[in-house]
């Protein structure tokens, strides 16, 4: 006979069942991507949406929500139901440097968001007219400090990431690069192919083609070590041993989704990533895939707040 007592514990227990057990995911998940399309992070999150897709078993739908440098999209993602169904694919920019450049972004990159996995990762790249008299980045520093007046370089903007890539240098080498900032990287790239200015950061898929065509000299990539996708290019840290700053992709959730969510959410994006398709489709792009979980993209983003409120503060820079 069944003990009535058991009975009606069990029965109380299911009523209370929270709806995120039940099946997740159970209709169209949507992927926020807080950049406008054709950019690297909307290329990444279209990859992803359709692999997730295929693995979930649910529509994971891509939708921009780009402005103020991604916040407008990243405050969007907060505010939204915290059950699973919205998800915040981001890059580092936004996320950790956002907050010390802007007065008011409208969100705390910690508090109001749980780290789900890190996606993948896109070096910048020092590169100069093929006209300057330094064939590599030794030669470069020491022409730079003597340089007078200093040589400057070019950027896609006041406070993006390749203007704060050139402080990070000035830092590292004690230089006195003069910073020039231009609206997107495009055209200032176009004013170095020209030889308007001598040189700039630009990530490694903006510049690889006119590297490789000869019409700009690379002198070093940002990240701590050679990219796969140019070995040839030395990295920066190899002359100057703690330099790194890279643009990396990574997939956020509201704070307080459940954890069974995001722990699942993480084995499908640990998955997807590394399928060859998405790996193929990646290095066209020359994003190099990470590995991790909500742990691993945790790190990155405390590792990289304290990094960029230092370089930010010395810099300068400041968007109201």
């Amino acid at each position: 006979m069944i003990d009535r007592r058991v009975f009606c514990t069990a029965l109380a227990g299911a009523a209370v069942v929270p709806a995120w057990s039940q099946a997740y995911p159970a209709k169209t998940l949507q992927l926020i991507v807080p950049q406008a399309p054709g950019g690297t992070n909307d290329a990444v999150g279209r990859i992803l949406a359709q692999k997730l897709t295929e693995r979930l078993g649910q529509s994971v739908v891509v939708e921009n929500k780009p402005g103020a440098g991604g916040n407008i999209g990243t405050v969007y993602a907060a505010q939204q139901p915290q059950d699973g169904y919205t998800l915040l694919l981001t890059i580092s920019s936004t996320q950790a440097i956002n907050p010390w450049l802007y007065k008011r972004t409208g969100f705390e990159p910690i508090t109001d968001f749980a780290p789900v996995a890190p996606v993948g990762v896109v070096p910048n790249v020092l590169v100069v007219h093929p006209s300057f008299p330094a064939n590599n980045l030794r030669e470069f520093i020491e022409r730079a400090r003597a340089a007078k007046p200093p040589y400057q370089y070019a950027s896609a903007g006041n406070g993006s990431l390749n203007h704060l890539l050139g402080a990070m240098l000035n830092q590292a080498a004690q230089l006195q690069l003069g910073h020039v900032p231009y609206r997107g990287v495009a055209p200032a790239l176009n004013d170095v192919l020209g030889g308007q200015i001598p040189m700039a950061f630009a990530s490694l898929p903006s510049c690889i083609q006119h590297i490789k065509a000869g019409k700009l000299r690379a002198l070093g990539v940002s990240s701590p070590k050679r990219s796969p996708y140019a070995p040839d290019i030395p990295a920066i840290a190899e002359v100057l041993p703690g330099f790194s700053g890279e643009l990396w992709v990574g997939l956020f959730v509201g704070a307080n989704t459940p954890e069974p969510i995001v722990r699942r959410l993480a084995q499908e994006v640990e998955l997807a990533v590394a399928s060859p398709d998405v790996l193929d489709k990646f290095s066209t792009l020359g994003v190099e895939k990470l590995g991790g979980g909500p742990e691993a993209l945790a790190g990155m983003l405390r590792t990289d707040l304290a990094k960029w409120k230092t370089i930010v503060a010395a810099s300068g820079a400041s968007v109201d």
